[in-house]
């Protein structure tokens, strides 16, 4: 039992850019994640690769778990000293069954924390800019479940008292039973004409919602087919809408991008996404795994001082060269002073500052051809040049330099292996607006996890943006159409040209 540790983590009302920073912290460092379905899948990408996930959601007519069997777990796991991130989303304590999981951990003589986390009945609401509070409106709200039919006749909520109440009445996981809550609370005296809403899928880029009254939000509702997951909001404050919705959901919202490149890269990419309003699939078909070790890998770390010029052609080529000479007990201040350190762009510079390296050399076009551009105006003959690349990487760069009579040392350090994603994940790309390609590996690799049905669903559907013109060429190499490209061959240029991939549409 020494070490173990149960966090109960409130996930926040769906966003996951609104998870706490303690609870941020405490995913990162769990052993194991117990899960729902509600606002935390988007947050897996912050779970350790080798932490146990484990689903224990429940839907309408679904349960993984029951409550019961998800607290003895939670025990069990807490007794083998296992550090565990229960994961709930909005708040553990608001209708998440978080309190019952609590007693019975300390009761087991188990340590827990809660983690608090953004309730998706304030969330949600002010994120399609309705105040639940308002000063001249509303100065208090109540929270109820939805989840009591209001037509029986023992019941916890009162819905005659919850009627009479001036301030805002906000209804969780009251949908199935909306027309019964209204027509309960109108009997009760609440005014028919009351503004009231409906959001679905609160704070996140599926966000929709209906405004409307009392009396009238269950046919509307149904007219624009909204379901669960959704928040109620009953009173005055709802009229005071602002229209902050359209103002700030982005250019992306409702657009659903894949990103292919590894999950341990995407999250620069899919958070740049996110905050333009995108409904990011991440469906990672490669991983990057450093090389140990070579016969070329050692002769390179014994010469590292010796090299004139060193290039670095990926961020992912940098951190496994970095690690290498770490092995060593060597770091930036093992590079001598007139080292040419060339990088193949702002990413792969950047890589290099945090690891207290200054790229000397960073080309106008961040591929092969741009390096050798770059150094066009370097004197090579006869000079040690250190290329460390991933395997089956392109030799333009190599081939370049020893056609001006350099000695180059051309050395993979890292490799990229191919991943199979869930065959859900497949069909949710498969049904997106756009699909996202960093890297020829990325095209081959998805076309390989795919059958020959899936290819063609592919071919006619999510519009294709790639980094780059080589990335590109891939795509077209495999059949498929290229709608738009990055101009830079980095993330800001991909962002851009998803931008106006949308924008042609």
């Amino acid at each position: 039992m020494d070490g173990g540790m149960v966090y109960l983590i409130g996930a926040g009302p769906g966003d996951p850019g609104l998870i706490t920073v303690r609870g941020r912290e405490a995913l990162m460092r769990a052993d194991v994640v117990l899960y729902d379905r509600l606002g935390t899948e988007a947050l897996m990408h912050l779970v350790r690769p080798d932490a146990e996930l484990i689903d224990v959601g429940k839907a309408p007519g679904q349960v993984a778990m029951t409550q019961d069997e998800t607290t003895a777990l939670l025990v069990r796991l807490g007794q083998q000293g296992k550090v565990v991130a229960r994961l709930k989303g909005g708040d553990p304590f608001v209708f998440g069954r978080g309190a019952e999981e609590a007693e019975a951990l300390v009761r087991a003589g188990v340590r827990v924390l809660v983690v608090p986390g953004i309730t998706s009945a304030i969330g949600a609401p002010s994120a399609a800019g309705i105040p639940v509070t308002y000063r001249a409106m509303a100065t208090a709200f109540t929270v109820v479940t939805g989840h009591e039919d209001p037509a029986k006749d023992a019941q916890q909520n009162d819905w005659d008292l919850l009627a009479k109440l001036p301030h805002t009445l906000i209804v969780l996981m009251g949908m199935g039973r909306l027309r019964a809550i209204s027509e309960r609370l109108i009997a009760a005296g609440r005014p028919a004409d009351q503004p009231a809403a409906a959001i679905q899928w609160g704070t996140t880029p599926r966000q929709r919602s209906v405004v409307a009254t009392l009396g009238t939000l269950p046919d509307r509702v149904e007219e624009q087919g909204l379901g669960n997951p959704a928040i109620l909001v009953f009173g005055d404050v709802v009229s005071r809408e602002p229209g902050l919705v359209a103002a700030g959901r982005g250019p992306l919202a409702g657009r659903s991008i894949v990103v292919t490149r590894a999950r341990a890269q995407a999250s620069d990419l899919r958070g740049a996404l996110e905050a333009l309003g995108a409904t990011v699939i991440e469906m990672p078909v490669i991983r990057i795994q450093p090389i140990a070790a070579s016969a070329e890998i050692e002769s390179a770390m014994d010469a590292i001082v010796d090299y004139d010029v060193i290039v670095l052609t990926s961020a992912n080529g940098v951190d496994a060269l970095a690690g290498l000479m770490a092995a060593r007990g060597m770091d930036a201040r093992s590079l001598r002073p007139g080292q040419v350190v060339v990088a193949v762009g702002p990413g792969t510079a950047a890589a290099l500052a945090a690891h207290g390296i200054r790229a000397d050399i960073v080309p106008e076009r961040f591929v092969g051809e741009g390096v050798l551009d770059a150094l066009q105006a370097t004197p090579m003959d006869g000079r040690r040049v250190l290329i460390a690349r991933a395997r089956d990487a392109r030799p333009v760069v190599a081939d370049g330099l020893r056609g001006r009579g350099a000695h180059v040392d051309d050395v993979a350090v890292y490799e990229t292996l191919a991943e199979s994603p869930a065959a859900d994940t497949i069909e949710a790309a498969l049904c997106a607006d756009i699909i996202t390609f960093t890297a020829a590996s990325t095209v081959t690799n998805t076309l390989a996890v795919l059958d020959d049905a899936q290819r063609a669903r592919l071919a006619a559907g999510p519009r294709v943006v790639s980094i780059g013109p080589i990335t590109s060429q891939a795509v077209r190499d495999a059949g498929l159409d290229v709608a738009s490209e990055a101009t830079g061959s980095d993330i800001p240029g991909l962002i851009r040209a998803v931008l106006g991939a949308v924008a042609a549409q």
